[in-house]
């Protein structure tokens, strides 16, 4: 019994390292076309979508924890209030351009714009957290020592990569002082 017992959560912490993986590779995801489209089209952040960002960057070190660490509550919990607040800014966003007419801020991708796609984002992070601690529940309760395979440690690059360039980014656009409200330009230029 005992030995089934831990083929099982043998098991469930396979599953848990792909599906945080999973969700790492879909903030770096997300934190990367927003990044494309800013540099591509120079479509610039304003300070809405950059507290957004930074939702998606914390929430990404709690997925990157639970990679390197093995799963844990305090982890879940980072992402849990990083979207919280990611869904809050979101919609905050939504909101000023929910009147008719109103053509929102930025173009649009698949019908939709980044500040959606946000909240959803988000939503769905909420979600995952709630599934997860269910899955990892078992894992939890003892010491578990996640090993860093060479895929997690790229993934984790890459994620200090994107938020790095995505924190030189915010400077530029806002300097060090208080965000234009509708950026057109970078204010410290190199």
């Amino acid at each position: 019994m005992n030995h089934q017992n831990t083929l099982n959560q043998d098991s469930s912490l396979i599953w848990s390292y792909w599906l945080n993986m999973g969700a790492l590779l879909a903030v770096c995801g997300s934190l990367a076309i927003a990044f494309y489209w800013q540099i591509a089209f120079g479509e610039m952040p304003c300070p809405l979508c950059q507290l957004q960002r930074v939702g998606l960057i914390l929430a990404g070190i709690g997925f990157m924890l639970n990679l390197r660490y093995g799963p844990s509550a305090v982890h879940y919990a980072i992402i849990l209030a990083s979207a919280l607040a990611g869904a809050a800014t979101s919609m905050r966003q939504d909101l000023l351009h929910i009147a008719p007419g109103d053509a929102g801020y930025g173009t649009a991708l698949f019908g939709l714009h980044f500040y959606t796609w946000g909240f959803i984002s988000f939503v769905v992070m909420m979600v995952f957290c709630c599934v997860m601690l269910c899955i990892d529940r078992n894992n939890m309760k003892t010491t578990v020592n996640a090993v860093l395979t060479g895929l997690a440690a790229i993934v984790i690059y890459f994620f200090f990569a994107l938020a790095t360039a995505n924190v030189v980014s915010s400077v530029m656009v806002c300097k060090f002082g208080p965000c234009p409200d509708n950026p057109t330009e970078y204010l410290w230029k190199f």
